[in-house]
């Protein structure tokens, strides 16, 4: 389809539908629509905010945008039980399992990019893997890990499943932290939709099935996605 005259402030529309793929062709681009191009691949390059959610044996490291919560990585080993006079095998498993989640947030998270970087788990989780980290950045030499280090945030999650940054994102701790960054729309987006969930239930919808009938009935104000 081609249009060859376009008036001032005109627009056209075309629906597009997950995994189809199209081809969108212009005479000319400009550095700005291919930076804007750029970005809508790659949400990493926005991104200013990182979290991982971890509990012993799994770990989900995201990215945070001012729209979305994107999975890069899902790390999961199985960890053995500590025995009676005989820790050996837990501890290995359990460092093999840091070294994985290490490796993951060095290839996903954009340390130029990102403000903040959540580090979230039930019990010490967080603080021995965070400890390992550092350890290993000092070993390494590490500069960017190193210099890095204040971005990092340790708060309380009730597991390493990825539902879980739904609760940490939900901190006043983190909510205050998060301020200056894009994400911040997101978090301002969750907390409204749980206080509507409280005080209104009757106003705040979710599944697949609602939300469709609420969009065809152009009832929807904020719709919430997670992917």
């Amino acid at each position: 389809m081609w249009w060859y005259y376009y008036v001032m402030g005109a627009y056209h529309t075309i629906d597009l539908q997950l995994n189809q793929k199209f081809t969108l062709i212009k005479d000319f681009w400009d550095c700005i629509a291919l930076d804007r191009l750029e970005m809508a691949c790659d949400p990493t390059r926005t991104a200013d905010v990182a979290a991982i959610v971890m509990h012993e044996g799994l770990a989900h490291v995201c990215v945070v945008t001012s729209s979305m919560t994107l999975t890069r990585a899902r790390i999961e080993i199985a960890i053995p039980r500590k025995r009676k006079g005989s820790v050996t095998n837990h501890e290995k498993a359990l460092q093999k399992f840091y070294e994985l989640v290490l490796q993951a947030i060095l290839r996903h998270i954009r340390f130029d990019v990102v403000k903040c970087i959540l580090l979230a788990s039930p019990g010490f989780v967080k603080d021995q893997f965070f400890e390992y980290m550092l350890a290993e950045a000092v070993k390494q030499d590490n500069k960017v890990l190193l210099d890095s280090r204040a971005k990092f945030l340790l708060v309380h999650s009730s597991s390493g499943h990825k539902h879980a940054l739904t609760e940490v994102l939900a901190d006043p701790v983190v909510t205050v932290r998060l301020a200056d960054t894009k994400a911040a729309e997101e978090v301002k987006a969750l907390d409204s939709f749980y206080t509507m969930l409280q005080n209104e239930p009757d106003r705040a919808f979710y599944g697949v099935d609602h939300v469709e009938k609420g969009i065809e009935a152009s009832a929807v104000e904020i719709l919430l996605g997670y992917r």
